[in-house]
């Protein structure tokens, strides 16, 4: 009896010990994990993230996968008319033609996207399918669409009357000058962590209001506007894509979580090489917004951007909430 009190006392103090060094170490007696992965929990962009996640929750909630529930939560602003830039009601380019772009990307690395899609509400869908039904990553402008009537996919006037409205009205100026925070940031960018521990992510914008016809931003190229890799970590982008694409932005706040950086501290490292390039071009840093949000494998997130007035929407178990991100510009 005494020897096997011993023998409990010894391995209660060796999973004590192995606790101390490592709080994701399983105990041997109580088989509970110490440091909790919070899973699963969901993130996007802006306010009307607030619905988006509301559909990507009701998949993740039932053990669904983070891959589904991206493409799921970010068709609801690409379906609505009254979001102005994301999908169908999008202000067009300088030509009067709505262009959409997006890209998605799961946990083994798959990638699919598209730019400069005309007539298609649903660009997200299109690149899932891109992505699982062709032997490339990304399709432009005729050949996506194309593509997505090959797919079944219907073709839809996307230039709302508001919209159209405008436009018209912008002509009369041609005036091409992106207002920060307003009608030329509001991509949607989602990221989700499962319940089996796997991320994914889906990003996808009408681009710039009055941009140049053909111009792409940073929200379907993967690195730029999106990127997840499934051993570290995710993170997506909003703003002004040009900046993104500098920095490879998506893909520079994953590689620093795998240095080591919390979500937090690798947005806000992204967001101070964008401040800087900046300040070395000579350009006025209160004419450029850029926002990042991000989530790791234990289900902790961050958010940065360069100036106020940027928000994310964040669904795990407490509920949906609505943030103000930090800013750098105080």
């Amino acid at each position: 009896m005494h020897s096997n009190r011993r023998k409990f006392l010894q391995s209660a103090t060796m999973a004590s010990v192995a606790l101390a060094f490592d709080p994701f170490c399983v105990s041997a007696t109580t088989k509970e994990t110490v440091g909790i992965v919070r899973k699963p929990v969901v993130i996007s962009t802006w306010s009307f993230g607030i619905q988006a996640n509301d559909a990507a929750w009701a998949i993740l909630s039932k053990d669904g996968r983070a891959l589904d529930a991206v493409e799921a939560g970010v068709r609801v602003p690409e379906a609505d008319p009254n979001e102005r830039s994301v999908g169908y009601g999008g202000r067009p380019d300088r030509d009067g033609r709505v262009t959409l772009d997006a890209c998605i990307m799961d946990e083994w690395s798959n990638i699919g996207s598209v730019a400069c899609l005309e007539y298609i509400k649903h660009p997200i869908s299109v690149a899932r399918a891109v992505m699982e039904k062709t032997p490339h990553v990304m399709l432009v402008g005729d050949g996506a669409l194309q593509f997505a009537l090959s797919q079944g996919f219907p073709k839809e006037n996307l230039l709302v009357e508001a919209s159209e409205k405008e436009w018209k009205e912008w002509l009369k100026t041609s005036k091409y000058e992106p207002v920060v925070n307003i009608e030329n940031h509001d991509t949607i960018g989602m990221i989700a962590l499962d319940n089996q521990g796997n991320l994914s992510g889906a990003c996808t914008t009408s681009g710039m209001a009055f941009k140049m016809h053909g111009r792409v931003g940073d929200s379907p190229i993967i690195g730029a506007g999106l990127y997840v890799d499934n051993e570290i970590g995710a993170a997506t982008a909003t703003g002004h894509g040009e900046e993104v694409i500098r920095i490879a932005g998506c893909h520079l706040v994953v590689e620093l979580m795998r240095q080591g950086k919390t979500p937090q501290q690798a947005c806000e490292e992204a967001v101070s090489r964008i401040v800087k390039l900046t300040k070395i071009r000579g350009k006025n840093l209160k004419d450029i917004q850029v926002g990042f949000i991000a989530l790791n494998k234990q289900g902790e997130h961050g958010a940065y951007c360069i100036q106020g007035g940027f928000n994310y929407a964040l669904n795990d178990a407490t509920g949906n909430k609505l943030i103000d991100a930090d800013y750098f510009l105080k």
